[in-house]
């Protein structure tokens, strides 16, 4: 590697190591604003949503640039290419973060009594923001294996999305004065599950920037079939 790519390398994950950053407190910040009916620490995060954008456009202008100028190869060419996707999926989460602030206002905004969180979406909530703390940090190691380990989390998620909207739908039909809340919470529930999604794509990333395998399209425990891909 020249000293030039090298520079313009480091530079380049110091950035994408500060939006996620940014993201990853966004997240944390809209769940305690639903969970402590926060009304200004949501709009926090809705406001700061624009610099998440703003950085995400940069940092794509970078990973271009240095694809251009440097035309790097190899394990160099890998790691920008996936600097390139995580910084996409890293904005997205930054969007489905605005959207649980909009819900934690909408909830606040709410005369009547409002609807418990239930333990399982709590749980959701801890596994998404763990998933994504983790992807994070087996990009920084970088550790393949513990990225597989995010991967193999997503169905829990999954299965506690699903749960969720069961319950909530039973609410509903019983209790119709909490439809509007009941809605509110599936939105959530639903926000959560794809910054799970997005999580595990950047489990997928690094798994590919450190061994050169593409693995988002395998089924779990095949290295041969595939399914259609998940990527949002």
């Amino acid at each position: 590697m020249t000293t030039h790519l090298r520079r313009d390398v480091e530079e380049l994950e110091r950035q994408l190591l500060y939006l996620a950053a940014q993201v990853e407190q966004a997240v944390r910040h809209s769940l305690t604003s639903v969970l402590e009916g926060d009304t200004e620490l949501a709009l926090s995060v809705i406001e700061g949503d624009a610099e998440i954008d703003r950085r995400e456009v940069q940092l794509e202008e970078d990973c271009l640039k240095i694809l251009a100028l440097h035309q790097p190869v190899a394990t160099d060419l890998r790691f920008v290419a996936s600097c390139l996707k995580i910084n996409n999926d890293l904005e997205r989460v930054g969007d489905l973060a605005c959207n649980i602030a909009e819900r934690a206002r909408s909830l606040s905004a709410m005369t009547v009594k409002l609807l418990p969180v239930s333990t399982k979406l709590h749980t959701m909530m801890e596994t998404t923001t763990e998933m994504l703390r983790k992807s994070l940090d087996a990009f920084v190691k970088p550790d393949a294996k513990a990225a597989r380990l995010i991967c193999d989390r997503d169905d829990e998620v999954d299965d506690a999305n699903r749960e969720v909207i069961e319950h909530l739908l039973v609410v509903m039909h019983e209790e119709p004065d909490k439809v509007d809340q009941a809605m509110e919470l599936i939105s959530i529930s639903k926000n959560l599950e794809r910054i799970a999604d997005h999580a595990t794509n950047i489990a997928e990333d690094v798994v590919y920037m450190v061994e050169g395998d593409i693995v988002r399209h395998r089924l779990k425990g095949s290295k041969d079939e595939v399914v259609p891909a998940q990527r949002t």
